[in-house]
């Protein structure tokens, strides 16, 4: 615990430097301090707190389960701090930490994944939603007629993509652009998926977490590990791959989609 809030404070102090630095001719208007600041000493050290306890309250938020009590942690901070006699020593709190953490994590991901079980095992049963011998779910929204991509093969598509809760973390249909990549180089769900489609059909994908981005998520936390997807995918063309090659992805790098950075297949559930 003592490495971890001394990291943060060099963090902290690092930033505000950075900072600083950023803006050189910018006039920074310091307020006067209260009346038990009656040093450099006094103030530096009541400046240091601020920095660590904003970036740690930020930081404290990300433990799983999201429940702390903020006055034991700054009496143990305190106490530690200070060296003063503690209610239990550093071995059996650093061994505790660590369990906790562990258990609590487990419970979050049972939940998580539960709550992808829970819909799955309920959608299956929609009329118009059809169930491969991977687990995957899809439902035809526009059907047509004609060949179908292999896995070698390039695809040219438009989509959209949303978690269980209707948030939507992608849309080439927004973008305004279309998306042209190699079957086999996106999330197994899709690789799958679209070799089910025709040219002009749109498909409703319902994507379990093993064959998505699987334990870790994706997109910087915008899809969250273990999260079923969906995805609505409207085929415009097959590409063979040595047609393909030379124009993979045509759209802007910083517009590429979320769903073709995943190279490799995800883990599979045990």
């Amino acid at each position: 615990m003592k490495k971890t809030v001394l990291i943060l404070a060099a963090v902290s102090l690092v930033f505000v430097s950075a900072e600083a630095k950023k803006k050189p001719k910018e006039v920074i208007k310091v307020t006067a301090p209260v009346n038990v600041l009656t040093n450099d000493v006094d103030s530096m050290s009541y400046a240091l707190g601020l920095n660590v306890g904003s970036d740690f309250g930020k930081n404290i938020k990300q433990i799983p389960g999201g429940k702390s009590n903020i006055d034991l942690l700054i009496k143990g901070f305190s106490t530690a701090m200070k060296g003063d006699s503690a209610l239990m020593t550093a071995e059996f709190a650093a061994e505790f930490f660590k369990n906790y953490i562990t258990a609590a994590q487990e419970k979050d991901t049972d939940a998580k994944k539960g709550d992808g079980e829970k819909f799955l095992s309920e959608n299956k049963n929609k009329v118009g939603v059809q169930t491969t011998a991977t687990g995957l779910q899809y439902e035809i929204l526009t059907p047509a007629e004609g060949p179908k991509p292999a896995a070698t093969d390039s695809v040219k598509v438009h989509y959209q993509g949303y978690l269980l809760d209707g948030t939507k973390f992608d849309s080439s249909v927004d973008r305004g652009e279309p998306i042209v990549f190699p079957l086999n180089q996106v999330i197994p769900g899709w690789t799958e998926g679209v070799q089910l489609m025709s040219v002009g059909s749109k498909y409703k994908l319902f994507v379990p977490y093993n064959l998505g981005y699987g334990e870790k998520g994706a997109g910087n936390g915008a899809i969250p590990g273990f999260a079923t997807l969906i995805f609505e995918v409207e085929l415009l063309e097959i590409k063979p791959l040595k047609e393909a090659a030379p124009d993979a992805v045509e759209v802007k790098p910083t517009a590429t989609p979320i769903v073709v950075k995943k190279t490799t297949p995800a883990k599979k559930a045990k």
